[in-house]
């Protein structure tokens, strides 16, 4: 078509502006379309880099083919206002974008924004510039928006910083527990059998250690999880009392949940229930029905040891309990330190649960009856 030889080369996005009736529309026909957008629209289309094109006093959006994933589901908004695609998140980007009309350009790297681009809340990172666009008078008319996401870059960082203070918080942790534990398995047996049971018990440390770092935990059962990381500290007392149905939990959630659980032992052995001949450890969950909106609730409740105390400061603990934890299941987690004793409670939606249900969660090898004592 003559006179739009500037969309040549422009993948599909250039076939979608020449289709496009824009007979009606604030730009009017694209022939007639200002030589600065023009030429700047055409680089754009033929980037590889994701380009969104912003022009005049409507914001009027145009973008290339690399641009459309970062829309996700937000349809067809060729030629819409700028400030309406992206009105969940405007008053963060709409003063960044008023800069680059006065002729102030803007990068930042790893911007944090909660969009929405598939029908619910998606927290997001972005690198991008917003760059001013002149005419050939030198008068800003639009700009230019050159942007790439790094949701998973940023979340990759956030998980290896928590690897790292997880490595360490472990290693200061880990005397402490095989001292405990060494104490403990001397108080409840004697004789030749007591070197069995140690090394059966500090055996078991080692195992739940290397279920707490390795880099993938595949789908699991809850019980199974629960079990796996509760067996450094079982004294075979009936110290823990176990409690709940069969529900499936994703990787991601079944090492948050080992971590979250283990945290909780340990403290509870150092300070709490497990500290002390008479304490008690009960973990109950109730479930509703698979993928429904029906309540899940995990509580852990101790009783029988000290007075519970709130930490003095905020620690590795703390941050998985508190932020990961709830994060992970996309719920709400608490701790109460009144009496008779520490309190944990993690609530979400069955919708929630990870990617597997309790008939594909793995198999539990009869390890997890409904209710257990330990």
């Amino acid at each position: 078509m003559a006179g739009l030889h500037f969309l040549d080369g422009g993948g599909e996005m250039a076939q979608a502006i020449r289709a496009k009736d824009w007979s009606a529309h604030e730009l009017g026909p694209p022939e007639g379309w200002p030589s600065a957008l023009k030429v700047t629209l055409g680089m754009a289309l033929n980037s590889k880099f994701p380009k969104c094109l912003v022009w005049g006093p409507g914001l009027v959006t145009l973008y290339n083919d690399a641009f459309r994933p970062i829309l996700g589901d937000k349809g067809d908004v060729l030629g819409c206002s700028f400030a309406d695609i992206w009105g969940e998140v405007w008053d963060q980007i709409g003063p960044m974008a008023a800069r680059a009309f006065a002729g102030e350009a803007t990068f930042i790297e790893d911007f944090p924004l909660t969009i929405d681009r598939y029908g619910y809340p998606e927290p997001c990172n972005f690198t991008f510039c917003y760059s001013p666009i002149r005419d050939e008078n030198g008068v800003v008319r639009g700009m230019m928006d050159t942007v790439i996401e790094t949701t998973r870059t940023v979340e990759t960082a956030r998980q290896l910083q928590l690897r790292n203070s997880e490595l360490a918080h472990r290693i200061k942790n880990t005397l402490t527990v095989v001292s405990a534990i060494v104490n403990q398995t001397l108080q409840s047996h004697e004789g030749p059998d007591a070197g069995d049971h140690l090394r059966q018990r500090i055996g078991a440390l080692a195992h739940a250690q290397t279920l707490l770092t390795r880099a993938q935990v595949r789908n699991a059962r809850m019980g199974e999880v629960v079990l796996e990381a509760l067996k450094p500290f079982r004294s075979g007392q009936g110290r823990f009392h176990i409690d709940g149905p069969a529900v499936g939990v994703s990787a991601k959630q079944a090492l948050t949940l080992a971590l979250a659980i283990n945290e909780l032992a340990t403290n509870a052995l150092k300070y709490g229930a497990l500290s002390a001949p008479e304490g008690r450890v009960e973990l109950r969950w109730t479930a509703g029905r698979p993928g429904s909106d029906d309540d899940f609730t995990l509580v852990w409740t101790e009783t029988g040891g000290p007075p519970p105390k709130p930490p003095a400061g905020r620690g590795f603990g703390s941050l998985i309990i508190e932020e990961v934890l709830p994060e992970d299941f996309m719920g709400e987690s608490t701790i109460s330190h009144d009496a008779p004793g520490l309190c944990c409670r993690l609530r979400t939606r069955m919708r929630h649960l990870g990617t597997s249900g309790p008939d594909d969660a793995g198999d539990d090898h009869g390890e997890h009856p409904r209710s257990a004592s330990l």
